[in-house]
């Protein structure tokens, strides 16, 4: 296919081409694959300014688009990419390959820095959902630290740069300046722009903004960051995000009530820290979706109103391909039982396969968990037009990633994004908490107890 860039595209590759390093922080939907192996085709065979490219990306995305990007364009295909992925084995043949650009999955970043040791051999490393570097604790982002001075250029590529909050810039951007504009430390950092909040003994859970700290942080990196918005550049199709309510039985809303109070009364006189929120928020919203994991692992079938809802929404469409997203395994289980029709996406090989089936429409019903569906991943070309949530989730950057999948430059149709949610329920203060763009520790652990608050005055 002949590529015409966007302007905004054409920007894009050329902010890469003038600047070592730089983050693009292109919403969903902008191309930004296309964009940057332009950049790096004119680097490694026009300018001779690099010689050996890694890119580095979620497990399906290295798979899958960045190769598959090349083939579809006439002016790529001659870039010669090697997968770095699968057994130790199979990796090392990789690297040996005659290759333009290695691709590795970001598990393995640790072990190709470990393999490397000082003579690491890549020039230029992009970042392909940089936000995944976000923690400076984390294995992957203490190991590009250390090779990081032998990268002449590095590229960063999110469409969420601080998903939970600004505390997240302070890692990729060290990735890209080294400290220059943020700081050395995640210490300095936090003492220079946030002040702490919630805290369990010495440990602080929570950071609060100084006043203007947005304003100080953003304009600190602006001359090595690219922000663009879809809305800007792109004429989308409509989408249409439509809460479901679901009405649980009477005897369903009972036994969620019973069931709610026996998990949140042992909490009612104790402080809810971050963790405990986390693990009973989770058990509140498998509640809502039906079922419950007890103690000894089985399942605890509670309703069967979203399966209800769902296949009233399956036969709505008309026959057209509906796309669900699902948070639990009971759910999953319990959707394929109800829809004998209704196909996941596997790994590897056979999940390249999956996706070509559904934009060919050859799927009907496809079931996706945000964290395997959230990057990278093109499903717009077949005819769904109906996105369901039938398990609601705290983290704004996976849904905004998985609704991007089919809302996204190509799409001609317009969506209709529809989330499940059974009243009475924590479903609710999920929805809200999405909403109101409000996803972060603080909003669950307000969350729960608000629910502890409840059963108390029910009491």
């Amino acid at each position: 296919m002949k590529y015409k860039p966007h302007q905004y595209q054409e920007y894009a590759t050329a902010r890469i081409m003038d600047t070592p390093f730089i983050a693009l922080l292109l919403e969903m939907g902008l191309g930004k694959t296309v964009s940057t192996l332009t950049a790096i085709d004119m680097l490694l065979n026009d300018f001779f300014d690099a010689s050996r490219v890694l890119v580095i990306a979620p497990l399906r995305v290295a798979d899958d688009t960045w190769a598959r990007e090349v083939e579809k364009w006439d002016h790529l295909k001659h870039l010669r990419i090697s997968k770095v992925l699968g057994s130790v084995t199979v990796r090392r043949k990789a690297l040996k390959a005659e290759a333009d650009v290695w691709v590795i999955n970001r598990e393995n970043v640790e072990w190709l820095v470990t393999e490397y040791g000082s003579k690491w051999p890549f020039d230029m490393v992009v970042i392909d959902e940089s936000s995944s570097f976000k923690n400076p604790q984390s294995k992957r982002f203490k190991a590009l630290r250390r090779v990081r001075p032998m990268i002449k250029r590095i590229v960063e590529l999110t469409g969420t740069p601080a998903p939970n909050g600004l505390e997240d810039l302070w890692a990729p951007t060290y990735l890209l300046d080294q400290g220059e504009r943020l700081g050395k430390t995640i210490t300095g950092y936090r003492d220079r722009y946030f002040t702490p909040g919630a805290r369990s003994g010495h440990v602080v859970y929570d950071w609060k903004q100084k006043k203007e700290a947005e304003e100080r942080i953003y304009e600190a990196i602006a001359d090595i960051a690219v922000s663009m918005k879809a809305k800007d550049w792109l004429e989308l199709p409509e989408r249409i995000d439509v809460p479901v309510p679901v009405k649980l039985s009477d005897e369903a809303q009972a036994l969620y009530k019973k069931l709610e109070r026996d998990l949140l009364l042992p909490y009612q006189d104790a402080d809810v820290v971050a963790n405990t929120a986390a693990v009973l928020s989770n058990k509140l919203l498998q509640m809502a979706s039906g079922a419950v994991y007890d103690e000894e692992r089985g399942i605890k079938l509670i309703h069967d109103a979203k399966l209800d809802k769902l296949e009233d929404i399956i036969e709505a469409a008309q026959g057209k391909p509906v796309m669900v997203f699902y948070n639990f395994k009971h759910s999953l289980s319990r959707i394929q039982e109800r829809f004998p029709q209704a196909q996941i996406l596997r790994k590897g090989k056979d999940g390249n396969e999956d996706i070509r089936a559904w934009n060919n429409d050859e799927t009907p019903l496809l079931l996706l968990h945000p964290k395997s569906a959230g990057h990278g991943l093109n499903l717009q070309e077949s005819s769904c037009q109906t996105v369901v949530w039938y398990d609601q989730i705290w983290s704004l950057e996976e849904d905004q990633q998985a609704n991007a999948r089919v809302h996204r430059q190509g799409q001609t149709r317009r969506i209709v994004v529809m989330r499940l949610v059974a009243e009475g329920t924590m479903d609710e203060q999920a929805i809200d908490a999405l909403e109101r763009k409000a996803t972060g520790q603080e909003a669950l652990m307000q969350a729960v107890k608000a629910r502890i608050s409840k059963i108390q005055q029910e009491g």
